[in-house]
């Protein structure tokens, strides 16, 4: 028996611990449907202020990652300054800027997709954007919410005394 195997059952009980969360499920949502938004926007045609949406969509989803894995490995003690005791805050504060970023997102896309709406026709030959920016702004909304009840709990807990997420 070597000294790895209790190490590595604790980090395998802790990633289910995490995963079976409420946060957790909504991290890995998150991820999904920022995924899917900037996918979407950067396997097509895009210009002007959708870059603004894809900069939101890929910034927030790299955060999200790291907030994702240093909490599904319990290494958040490790983040100097804002890990450890400030653990919630920092995800607090994560969900609260990606909801305001991620609010006029929404708007640029569903600008964008109306502005595309006239070559929703059948018979309109041309390459359209409107499915594009359709389905965008659907991940965006989507995101979005997973934000804003990520921020609700978070918040939640903050007021109610918690030090950690899980």
């Amino acid at each position: 028996m070597s000294p790895q195997q209790p190490q590595s059952s604790a980090v395998r009980a802790n990633i289910l611990k995490f995963l079976k969360t409420f946060l957790g499920i909504l991290r890995v949502l998150q991820i999904v449907f920022g995924a899917g938004l900037w996918v979407t926007i950067a396997a097509n045609k895009y210009e002007g202020s959708m870059h603004f949406v894809l900069f939101v969509a890929v910034l927030f989803w790299l955060l999200t990652l790291a907030l994702f894995f240093l909490t599904l490995l319990d290494k958040q003690d490790l983040v100097p300054f804002v890990g450890g005791q400030r653990w919630l805050l920092t995800n607090l504060v994560h969900d609260v800027a990606a909801a305001a970023l991620y609010l006029p997102a929404i708007g640029v896309v569903i600008y964008k997709t109306e502005r595309n709406a006239y070559c929703n026709l059948d018979k309109y030959q041309h390459m359209c954007l409107y499915k594009v920016y359709l389905t965008a702004a659907v991940f965006a909304c989507l995101a979005c919410v997973a934000y804003l009840v990520s921020l609700v709990y978070c918040a939640c807990r903050k007021c109610r005394g918690a030090q950690t997420v899980i």
